[in-house]
């Protein structure tokens, strides 16, 4: 039977030197979704992992159904019905979808060589699974083959596999297209229905008022309140999440240069995009929208020469180039922050500081060799201008947040001097106070002269951000929106 409430008494958990969560008391009732909201390091990984069996608290009590219950591992948690789906994929790369939705369960039959897999009765199970969230996917296809929005909502199957009384879901739209989020949406008020339990964590405000109940908001580990979602209004939130943060839009003075500064004609490539062609000019910001499978990273990675185009130019300036590498496109003053940049923009087990100078090695490099000096002063140089806060810039850059980490990221290209910088969702899982900064980042660098294209399923930032949006739709450009001509609702339409 669904547990009919999830609680937490006084729940605290300290680090050294650090609390991350001071005596939190909050109650979940069945048969609501629960948005859970706060910045970056507000705690709410941290009680995910608390309640995920994950982390054990310094002290306080969780509760299901009023009774307190002692979560040593995630066993202990799927015992207690309780599943959790994290914001990055964690599927195992070299396994089928079948074996990472049934891992550490497939089912078994005995043979002549004793007990065995029953792979038949894996792939057949799997496949009901994926069948009753409507994805059409191969089960015997390899994860490492699928693209990050696949990835997650094999995670959600996953999950959903273990038949919770509990669900939790942090970040789950972040990489997810249209069509696939109303899905999700759907099955998450079908489970509420049920009595489920459902905790959902997003830094997607406008999504609150679709799908959640109530909100709770986290800052610095405390817990601010908790209000019906008819009392959660965008300021309220932001209030609450921030204390006072301003929301900005591009400042007015901040218009782009009539010198063309990268032309694209009929560019290419098959299965991917077809006939591009744009300008970009100096100091603009050129914002592609488009939904997931429409091309927009695709057309991004082929301006930066990972994946070449097959067909069509690009002129870098007046000169004709055709990209063929990420390190001939690098000299020539291009640079990608690309979509996963943990596992594609950063080296994890690097310092901060020794990926702030990856991409420039050869500007600091003596007769081949970089001394811990050198890297100490341009580290210290983009940790103060771009304001990226790590206290340690020696340590794992996997010690930072989201937003610092890609904070680290566009350091590592600004020291390289491009003079056109690709973003691909450069804000996506990243909270609102480090999307404003990175937009000023942004908006630093047009004044500046530096061009800028950048792809993000966020409409609502394109619209603030950008000078021009082109519109992508199944490989091919489809129009071009002017945000202070148009309207969000105008450029959604657009998009479908």
């Amino acid at each position: 039977m669904a547990p009919t409430s999830l609680q937490t008494l006084a729940l605290r958990k300290e680090y050294p030197g650090t609390v991350a969560l001071r005596d939190v008391s909050l109650r979940f009732d069945g048969g609501k979704i629960h948005a859970l909201l706060g910045k970056n390091g507000a705690g709410k990984s941290t009680l995910v992992k608390l309640f995920a069996g994950a982390l054990q608290p310094t002290s306080g009590s969780i509760l299901v159904n009023g009774t307190p219950v002692v979560l040593r591992s995630p066993r202990d948690a799927f015992r207690n019905g309780i599943a959790a789906v994290h914001q990055e994929p964690s599927l195992v790369p070299e396994l089928s979808v079948a074996e990472n939705i049934l891992l550490g369960r497939l089912p078994r039959r005995r043979g002549a060589g004793g007990v065995l897999v029953d792979w038949d009765a894996a792939r057949s199970r799997a496949a009901d699974l994926l069948r009753s969230f409507g994805l059409a996917m191969d089960p015997d296809v390899k994860a490492r083959s699928l693209g990050i929005a696949q990835q997650q909502m094999v995670e959600i199957v996953k999950a959903m596999s273990f038949g919770p009384s509990v669900l939790m879901l942090d970040e789950p739209t972040s990489a997810l297209a249209h069509d696939e989020t109303e899905r999700l949406f759907s099955l998450l008020k079908d489970l509420a229905a049920r009595g489920v339990v459902l905790l959902y964590i997003t830094h997607r405000l406008e999504e609150i008022h679709r799908i959640a109940d109530t909100v709770s908001v986290l800052r610095n580990g405390e817990l601010i309140g908790t209000v019906p979602i008819a009392e959660a209004t965008p300021s309220r939130i932001v209030q609450m999440m921030f204390g006072e943060t301003v929301q900005r839009s591009r400042p007015v003075d901040i218009e782009p240069g009539k010198r063309p500064v990268m032309e694209v004609r009929h560019l290419s490539r098959a299965d991917a995009f077809r006939d591009i062609s744009f300008t970009l000019y100096e100091g603009e910001i050129l914002g592609i929208a488009g939904q997931l499978g429409s091309g927009r990273t695709e057309l991004l990675r082929s301006l930066f020469g990972a994946d070449p185009p097959d067909g069509g130019e690009v002129l870098l300036e007046g000169r004709v180039v055709r990209p063929e590498s990420p390190e001939q496109m690098k000299r020539l003053g291009v640079a990608l922050a690309p979509e996963k940049r943990k596992e594609e923009g950063l080296v994890q087990l690097l310092s901060s500081r020794a990926n702030i100078c990856l991409a420039g090695l050869s500007r600091i490099a003596r007769r081949g060799f970089v001394t811990r000096g050198a890297e100490q002063e341009v580290a210290a140089r983009y940790v103060r201008d771009i304001n990226i806060e790590v206290a340690d810039p020696g340590a794992p850059v996997s010690f930072l947040s989201g937003g610092n980490q890609q904070k680290v990221v566009l350091a590592k290209w600004l020291h390289t001097d491009p003079r056109v910088i690709l973003l691909d969702e450069p804000t996506r899982g990243i909270d609102v106070q480090a999307k404003q900064q990175i937009f000023q980042i942004i908006w630093d660098l047009s004044r500046k002269g530096i061009s800028t294209i950048v792809v993000s399923s966020e409409l609502e930032e394109l619209m603030s951000v950008c000078h021009r949006i082109l519109v992508l739709r199944q490989g091919r450009l489809h129009g071009e929106v002017i945000p202070h001509k148009s309207t969000l609702e105008e450029l959604a339409l657009c998009i479908q």
